[in-house]
């Protein structure tokens, strides 16, 4: 699965941004297709994931009511939309898809298909 990131980019505290991340498939009939972020120095943390299937959305506790995800299965993408945005917000985001199963799907580990990441700087 080739996955394409798009969308970064550089903006100032309070502000918005839009990714994008488009799949060249969907490999299982039920995906998490996730976003996850890495800032310097930093561990990789789930940011937010939506299920191909059924739609559900999963962002992360503290982006809750500045961060949304949404999909468009027929483009095979997904998108983060990130309003509000702080300083703290700066890190490199990436994109991942992997089997829907029991485990968290903010499990960085779990997923084995990336994009090759997308920088956003809030300053």
């Amino acid at each position: 699965v080739q996955l394409v990131e798009s969308g970064g980019g550089s903006v100032q505290a309070g502000g918005s941004l839009r990714l994008s991340c488009t799949a060249s498939e969907y490999p299982y009939s039920d995906n998490y297709f996730a976003w996850f972020r890495q800032a310097p120095g930093k561990e990789r943390e789930g940011v937010a994931a939506i299920s191909t299937r059924g739609g559900d959305t999963y962002v992360s506790f503290d982006l809750k009511g500045r961060f949304a995800i949404s999909a468009d299965n027929a483009e095979n993408t997904m998108y983060l939309q990130m309003n509000s945005l702080k300083p703290e917000d700066t890190a490199v985001y990436y994109c991942a898809i992997r089997r829907v199963d029991d485990r968290y799907w903010g499990e960085a580990a779990a997923y084995r298909s990336w994009g090759q990441g997308t920088q956003v700087t809030v300053s």
